[in-house]
């Protein structure tokens, strides 16, 4: 995998300078530590550094046309760039070497804005076309690469793989946007195509941007969306096995590679899946890998050691230690910008073991959004059910006013209190399910802000990024909308972001098959009731995966990729937890209550509530503030 950067200066007039430019594209060292290379031109500068997966002895980027009126920085793998190379050579394009990213410079050529239309696979690119005095930047569909992108002032556009990359542009300022900062603690992370900064975009997945000398900035381009067109003719059974022969496809074009290759295995249903298919198209026994968790509520090593002595993996296992917090102030300069996932901690580390053996590996992320498999899906379609006794106008307004009324006894279960459940009645679908997925919750997170910061959101509610992506969903079932809400905001800008980083960290390549676009496209158009019946989710994919996998493995449990952090701030942690969310640097930003921040310590500390997800939240807040916004 790779980083690339880049400054576009829409006036033409400056000469864009050198050093700036070679600072921004070290930043990114780790994502390729192969090699870099720099390109510059008037009104133009192009960066990469090179993780070298494909075409080792060349492939060196910026890669030009013939006559280099053309050039592009590109960070990911186009897995069909040998058909595409093919077809292209059929048309007259002249290659001079066998790498995708030379497939890139002829599809511009060929096809123009087109050209992402016909690439499969994960990409993020930056493309400089001299004779039109045009610069385009491209996302692949799903966003498993990142791309980020600033609006100066005088006219200069910058863009890079990491933000970190943008920091180093001695005209970039580092203003917080208030309304990222809600998004955050409401979701945990930054949905696109929001960043923690003022003017600092994510350009989102499936879009496209041309900026020109000769215009103003314009707007992203959607070139692709999930179409979830059901498919009512389909049956079960030819479903299942559909979708196992898509999935090795899948598989078997993302294990193409000169460098050592294997993949993750936490043991759950979709990375043995990967595995199963793995093992069955190569003829050497795959390279897996796995992490360990000393308490036992996390723990999966079992199921995954079973699944690679079932398959004759050469299967790595690491223990993640009881007190692995040692990362806390690494991963906010690691994610650029606050992200509250506490996976991320054991996805570093299994990173971390994995690079010691291979290059590139595949990874089972985006089952669960793709073919139902949260917990959480069933719980909203229940609540879908009861919201479903009578209009909304009505459930609003009566059930409105007895979730305000009723009281709230902390002691009992939140499914068995009337308040919630009259809170539950109240709601539309999209506010049913923002209360499901948020981390902090509206009641708690307008306690935690200060009546400053809250005049400053002007209203804003983070449920907005919600209603944005419903406007455009090309769904009306309930379970499809929230697969769709997930794949445009917790997939992206969590989870393959949260990999993303924590892979090239270690200069590893991730390659995601359940990703696939054309699998997607497929699994979108399943009935719903393949996916989630009952409280079982992703129930295709386990009857399609019967023969390769055993049962107690498909349907156990599903345990989530997390740590003990509960426990960590009533133990080892303790103390730092009161420095942290009680001290200086949050204190000083204005943003917070201080007295709310004092009774969610104490509450925690003294075990009456369990507040381990705001306080993390709160202590990657701070860490990012103290190593970024103040360094």
């Amino acid at each position: 995998m790779c980083g690339f950067v880049g400054i576009f200066d829409q006036c033409r007039k400056r000469i864009i300078d050198r050093d700036t430019l070679m600072r921004m594209n070290e930043t990114q060292h780790h994502r390729g530590p192969d090699e870099g290379g720099i390109h510059i031109e008037p009104g133009i500068g192009l960066g990469h550094r090179r993780l070298s997966i494909i075409d080792l002895s060349s492939g060196q980027q910026p890669m030009f046309n013939e006559n280099k009126s053309v050039a592009v920085v590109y960070n990911g793998e186009i897995y069909n760039h040998i058909a595409l190379m093919k077809e292209l050579i059929a048309r007259g394009h002249v290659f001079q070497t066998r790498c995708d990213t030379e497939v890139i410079v002829h599809a511009w050529e060929e096809w123009g804005e087109a050209c992402v239309e016909h690439f499969r696979g994960m990409f993020a690119f930056a493309l400089w076309d001299r004779n039109y005095k045009r610069l385009f930047l491209a996302r692949d569909r799903l966003g498993i690469k990142p791309l980020y992108y600033a609006l100066l002032q005088g006219n200069q556009v910058i863009f890079s793989s990491e933000l970190k990359a943008l920091l180093v542009h001695p005209d970039f300022k580092k203003l917080s946007d208030p309304y990222a900062i809600e998004d955050y603690f409401a979701y945990g992370y930054i949905p696109e195509p929001r960043t923690i900064y003022k003017n600092v975009f994510k350009l989102p997945p499936g879009h496209t941007l041309i900026l020109s000398a000769d215009a103003d900035t314009k707007s992203p381009r959607q070139y692709w969306d999930i179409p979830f067109n059901t498919d009512e003719s389909i049956t079960e059974q030819s479903a299942a096995k559909e979708l196992i022969d898509r999935l090795r496809e899948a598989v078997s074009i993302r294990m193409i590679s000169e460098v050592p290759l294997g993949a993750f295995l936490s043991g759950g249903v979709d990375s043995s899946a990967i595995v199963a298919m793995m093992a069955g198209l190569s003829e050497d026994p795959v390279s897996t890998c796995s992490i360990a968790f000393a308490d036992s509520r996390y723990d999966e090593r079992e199921y995954a050691s079973r699944l690679a002595y079932q398959y004759h993996t050469n299967h790595h296992v690491d223990e993640v230690k009881p007190d692995d917090f040692e990362l806390i102030d690494m991963l906010a300069l690691l994610y650029d910008e606050p992200f509250a996932d506490s996976s991320a901690i054991p996805t570093y580390r299994v990173c971390e073991m994995s690079r010691k053996n291979v290059t590139v590996a595949l990874s089972g992320d985006g089952g669960d959004e793709n073919l139902g498999g949260y917990r959480r899906y069933s719980t909203h379609l229940l609540e879908e059910r009861l919201r479903s006794i009578m209009p909304y106008s009505v459930r609003q307004k009566l059930f409105g006013y007895l979730g305000r009324a009723y009281p709230q006894p902390d002691w009992t279960p939140k499914i068995l209190r009337a308040k919630s459940v009259f809170e539950t009645l109240a709601r539309n679908s999209v506010e049913g399910y923002f209360q499901i997925i948020s981390t902090i919750g509206d009641p708690l997170r307008q306690k935690m802000f200060s009546r400053e910061f809250s005049i400053e959101l002007q209203g804003y509610h983070a449920i907005k990024v919600l209603y944005g992506h419903r406007q455009r969903a090309p769904v009306e079932h309930p379970l499809s909308l929230i697969q769709y809400l997930d794949m445009k905001t917790y997939l992206v800008g969590d989870i393959l972001a949260k990999v993303d980083r924590a892979s090239m960290a270690h200069s590893l390549e991730v390659r995601v098959p359940i990703l696939d676009h054309k699998l997607v496209e497929w699994m979108s158009c399943l009935p719903p009731n393949f996916k989630l019946r009952g409280n079982e989710g992703k129930r295709i994919f386990k009857q399609a995966l019967k023969p390769y996998i055993a049962d107690d493995i498909l349907y156990r449990p599903k345990m989530g990729f997390a740590v003990p952090l509960a426990e960590w701030f009533r133990g080892p942690l303790r103390k730092r937890v009161r420095q942290v969310v009680l001290g200086p640097v949050l204190k000083e930003t204005g943003i917070f209550n201080q007295r709310c921040l004092e009774a969610i310590v104490e509450h925690h500390l003294s075990g009456h509530r369990d507040y381990s997800v705001p306080i993390w939240s709160l202590m990657m807040f701070e860490s990012f503030q103290r190593q970024v916004m103040q360094n």
